[in-house]
């Protein structure tokens, strides 16, 4: 198991800046995720973590050890790339050996080991055939266990499941964590999808245009996002956001939402303020004091989604598809717990 520091690290591409100025700690046998969109740097940081780019300024230590300018091959990590970089011309047991024979393990201890990462990545029965033609989510899997074979102290995946299907991703995410935990491996995952993330990681590092924006458990970023944008991308649906006024009376302090009503929140402050709330969070109560409009209804499954509107207002409710709803067109009037609610500065975006 190896510590990550990564302090003020940046790098840049002539005039563009693909990563600002990250201050990042990843623990010893911790796993990591770096969620964002494409092009928020999160690949860059990985790659720059494998020894593949040199910072433009920073540092990076594994253990306490400067290793700007250490070679890939000196650094100790496995890497699995989004697109496999298998040897398709070598059977799947030559290419699960391929790293421990480089590495001048002995022949029993090869064995040894390809045939626990087989057994554990379910490619026992295929071990003796040639990786050429094989489907692309057995290639996933042989090219997870070919750098899991060598047992890493730092193991480093760049979005290793996008390619391959949904019933495979939900397979491996548990096979992942699973790896992770049996060899106690210190993972940086690489993702846009925030599902990958939640599930698998210890802590999620969110970023977006180079920017790192939030560092925090599953839950926390979840419950408590920094800024706007971590609120929306994390959820499916992600939170709502409704600009609203702060106001205080003998009664406490509500959001005034105008069309949409009025809500009680645990705040002094007064002002302009983003109104966040998830749509899981949304109570159907026909006392609630807020109403919208139903514009459109998803049944998806054990979840009913409904699209609202009041006014200038859009947002969405995530309810148990046995819950009665209105019709298209029909008002909802609903509640959410103040202890639910997040609010937002408008013009800095950040959390309140």
């Amino acid at each position: 198991m190896t510590e990550i520091v990564m302090q003020n690290l940046g790098r840049d591409f002539g005039d563009f800046t693909a990563l600002a100025d990250m201050d990042l700690t990843i623990g010893s046998g911790e796993f990591v995720a770096l969620l964002g969109p494409s092009g928020c740097g999160k690949s860059t940081t990985m790659n720059m973590i494998a020894g593949m780019l040199d910072p433009s300024h920073g540092e990076i230590r594994f253990d306490g050890r400067n290793m700007n300018g250490v070679p890939m091959a000196k650094r100790g990590v496995g890497f699995v790339f989004q697109n496999y970089a298998i040897f398709t011309h070598m059977t799947v047991r030559d290419n699960l050996a391929y790293g421990l024979r480089a590495q001048g393990v002995g022949r029993a201890e090869t064995d040894r080991r390809v045939g626990d990462i087989a057994e554990l990545l379910q490619l026992t029965p295929m071990l003796e055939r040639k990786a050429a033609g094989l489907s692309v989510n057995i290639l996933q899997r042989l090219a997870i266990g070919r750098s899991a074979v060598v047992e890493p102290a730092i193991f480093l995946l760049d979005e290793p499941l996008s390619n391959v299907d949904a019933a495979f991703r939900a397979v491996m995410r548990a096979e992942l964590k699973s790896l992770q935990r049996q060899f106690r491996q210190t993972m940086v995952y690489v993702t846009h999808d925030q599902l990958e993330a939640m599930t698998m990681a210890d802590r999620i590092a969110v970023m977006d245009h180079g920017k790192l924006l939030q560092v925090g458990t599953p839950l926390e970023v979840y419950n408590h996002p920094a800024d706007t944008f971590v609120a929306r991308f994390i959820g499916a649906p992600g939170m709502n956001l409704l600009r609203g006024t702060l106001r205080g009376g003998d009664t406490g302090h509500t959001v005034d939402l105008g069309a949409a009503g009025h809500c009680p929140v645990p705040t002094r402050q007064g002002g302009e303020v983003l109104f966040g709330f998830r749509p899981e969070q949304v109570h159907p109560d026909a006392a609630g004091p807020l109403q919208m409009t139903v514009a459109t209804v998803e049944r998806i499954g054990a979840r009913t989604i409904l699209h609202l509107a009041a006014g200038e207002h859009r947002a969405k409710a995530v309810l148990d598809s046995e819950t009665p709803v209105p019709d298209q067109g029909e008002p909802f009037r609903f509640a959410v717990t103040p202890d639910d609610v997040r609010l937002f500065d408008p013009e800095t975006e950040r959390a309140i």
